[in-house]
C-alpha cells in the first residue's frame, strides 16, 4: 500500500491556534518535511512534541530535488507530514510541486485545517467576502508589476495580495495608480501577533502611511471594481479595456469576449469599438502626414 502526504497548517502568529490535530500528526508521522527546520523544532517545542520521524528540509532552493525523494517514500507506505513556516502549504510557499506528483501517483493526500492569512485578512478588512480571489505576490519589477495589476483592473471580486514590508509602499502606489486613489482598501499587518494592525481606507492614503516604513507579515485587501453599466462606457474606453489586456498578454478576441463580459456588452460591440478606435487612429496619422 501507498502512504499518504498530509498538508499540515501551523499558525499564523499566536501558537494557540494551532489546530489539535497538528500535534497528533507531529508525533505520528514517518517523514516531517518543513521549510524550516528551525522553526520546527520550536513549534514541537511550543506543542510539548516529540516526533518519532524522520525531519527534513523542504524549501524553495530544494523543492524540486527533494520531491522525488518524498514521492519515494509515499510509495514505500510513509506517511509524509509537510509543514511550513505559517499557514497551508501550497498557497504561495512550497508544496504544490510535491501535491502534484503525490496525485499523478495515485498516492492519497489530506490535510490538516489550519490558520490562514488569507482567510484572516479577508474576514477582517470590512470589504466584500462573498467573492474573492487571492493573488500571491506581486512581481518584483516595477513595469512587470504594473502588468499584472492592470490585468485584473476591471476584476469586481476582492482581491487579497501578500507583500514584503519593504516594498509595500511600491505596491500599494502602483494599486493607487492602476485602481485608482479612492479604491477601497485594508492593509492587515502581524495577523493575531502582539502588534497585530488592520489600517483601512482608500489606497492612496494607504501609500501615503506606508511610505513612512512599515514592519511585519504583511497581507492586502482590495475592494473589486464597482460594476459599470454599459452606458457608463463610450467607445474610446471599450477599446481601452481591451488594449490593457492586450498589453498583459491577451489575445485580442479572448481580451474582447472579457471586456464584453465584465461590462454586460455584446461582443460585436465590443469588437466594433475597437475597429473604430484603430480606424481613429489611421485617420489622424493620415492627416499628420498631410499637414507635414
Amino acid at each position: 500500500m501507498t502512504g499518504t502526504l498530509v498538508l499540515a497548517g501551523t499558525p499564523i502568529g499566536e501558537i494557540a491556534d494551532a489546530p489539535p490535530r497538528l500535534a497528533t500528526e507531529l508525533a505520528a508521522a514517518d517523514v516531517i518535511a518543513a521549510e524550516d527546520t528551525r522553526r520546527l523544532r520550536r513549534l514541537t517545542q511550543a506543542l510539548e512534541v516529540q516526533p518519532a520521524g524522520r525531519v527534513v528540509s523542504y524549501f524553495e532552493g530544494n523543492e524540486s530535488a527533494r520531491t522525488p525523494e518524498l514521492v519515494e517514500a509515499l510509495t514505500g507506505g510513509a506517511r509524509v507530514l509537510l509543514v511550513t513556516d505559517a499557514g497551508m502549504p501550497s498557497v504561495s510557499d512550497p508544496g504544490y510541486r510535491l501535491v502534484a506528483a503525490a496525485v499523478e501517483r495515485g498516492i492519497a493526500v489530506t490535510a490538516v485545517p489550519g490558520p490562514s492569512a488569507v482567510l484572516t485578512a479577508l474576514a477582517v478588512s470590512g470589504l466584500p467576502v462573498d467573492r474573492f480571489c487571492f493573488e500571491g505576490f506581486l512581481p518584483r519589477k516595477a513595469g512587470e508589476r504594473l502588468g499584472r495589476l492592470r490585468e485584473v483592473a476591471e476584476e469586481r471580486r476582492t482581491l487579497v495580495y501578500f507583500e514584503a514590508p519593504h516594498r509595500l509602499d511600491a505596491t500599494l502606489g502602483a494599486m493607487a495608480e492602476v485602481f485608482g486613489g479612492e479604491r477601497r482598501a485594508a492593509v492587515c499587518r502581524e495577523l493575531t501577533k502582539t502588534y497585530e494592525e488592520v489600517r483601512r481606507g482608500p489606497l492612496a492614503e494607504l501609500a501615503a502611511w506606508a511610505a513612512e516604513g512599515v514592519r511585519g507579515e504583511i497581507t492586502i485587501v482590495v475592494e473589486g471594481a464597482a460594476e459599470r453599466g454599459p452606458q457608463q462606457l463610450d467607445a474610446a474606453e471599450l477599446a481601452r479595456l481591451v488594449a490593457v489586456r492586450e498589453e498583459a498578454g491577451e489575445r485580442r478576441k479572448e481580451a474582447i469576449a472579457a471586456v464584453a463580459q465584465s461590462v454586460g456588452l455584446p461582443k460585436r460591440e465590443v469588437f466594433d469599438a475597437v475597429v473604430a478606435a484603430k480606424n481613429a487612429v489611421r485617420t489622424d496619422h493620415g492627416t499628420s502626414k498631410g499637414l507635414s
